[in-house]
């Protein structure tokens, strides 16, 4: 694995102040999600670590923004980020350390331009979100909302737009980020029952006769149906993850072991949901860390192999 410094020379990143800026973000991204950050620091080109930290540090800020607080504080709270990106990315900078790194993110690679602005539209759905009464409802949601977040870092790594490629890596992305949203709500189910915000469509919860505030209270007699209700959706996401996994040979070589570890690494996930499903409730699900470390070390010898190959000839 090629060092920070290294990867920002990479990049062409030389001034100090948005080296140190992207090391800000590099750290957030860290805290955020560990294993995401490793797979990208391990398996992608360092080129490219730089401007994916941005893209994900801007996805969690602007997603932490507009999921506190009442539907008018969110939306109050995504009109002013909005308008904060929006002049910061017209102006090439800002006095804020994440918005320079977008700023200079979306400088260095131009089609970050529409990325950023068709997930600030997306937000617009989150801010005003409180759940899902039906599939149908789950579905509009996964795709007005979490498949453009995924798409700021995924559009790095995606075939040209102009070729055949495109639109099966595009549903393949859709495929994917269904699989990973369903298993947040299954993982986060007892502190979004908590906060009144379960997402896991309401018709779901009914066919085992439970309502949102059945999870809050917990009583044993519902135990059985919570599992029930979790086995069938963990289902569900196996199988967007099963269609998800041609997406590995839709995009060049360098990229393929690290869409393979993002899928394994929900595959994980996964299981580890099901082995502690009848107490999922209580949170902390958690994939191995023997599999994770294994599974990367896996990829990441693959990615070392297709570099090696890729300078020899």
């Amino acid at each position: 694995m090629s060092t920070w410094t290294a990867a920002l020379g990479y990049a062409g990143i030389r001034d100090p102040r948005l080296r140190q800026d992207y090391g800000t973000q590099r750290r957030l991204v860290r805290r955020f999600d560990s294993r995401a950050y490793l797979a990208v620091r391990l398996l992608l080109p360092p080129r490219l670590h730089p401007p994916i930290v941005a893209a994900v540090a801007f996805m969690h800020e602007t997603d932490e923004r507009v999921d506190s607080g009442n539907v008018e504080a969110r939306q109050a709270a995504l009109r002013s980020w909005d308008q904060r990106v929006s002049v910061a990315l017209e102006e090439g900078g800002s006095d804020d350390s994440m918005l320079r790194t977008l700023a200079d993110t979306v400088r260095r690679h131009p089609h970050m331009a529409s990325r950023v602005k068709d997930f600030l539209a997306a937000a617009s759905v989150e801010a005003s979100w409180t759940g899902s009464e039906t599939e149908d409802d789950f579905q509009r949601y996964v795709t007005a909302y979490s498949l453009p977040a995924l798409m700021l870092m995924a559009s790095f790594l995606a075939p040209p737009s102009e070729g055949d490629r495109s639109g099966p890596f595009h549903q393949g992305c859709r495929q994917l980020i269904e699989a990973w949203q369903r298993i947040d709500h299954l993982v986060d189910l007892g502190q979004d029952a908590e906060q009144g915000k379960v997402g896991i469509p309401h018709s779901a919860l009914a066919e085992y006769g439970l309502k949102p505030g059945d999870l809050r209270s917990r009583p044993a007699r519902n135990d059985a149906a919570v599992g029930r209700l979790i086995n069938t959706q963990a289902l569900l996401a196996g199988r967007a993850l099963t269609s998800s996994r041609m997406l590995p040979e839709l995009v060049e070589q360098e990229f393929r072991p690290f869409l393979m570890a993002l899928i394994s690494l929900q595959e994980l996930r996964l299981g580890a949901l099901l082995r502690q499903s009848g107490d999922a409730l209580k949170g902390g699900v958690r994939p191995p860390v023997v599999q994770t470390v294994g599974m990367l070390a896996r990829q990441f010898r693959q990615a070392r192999k297709l570099r090696r190959r890729r300078r020899s000839r």
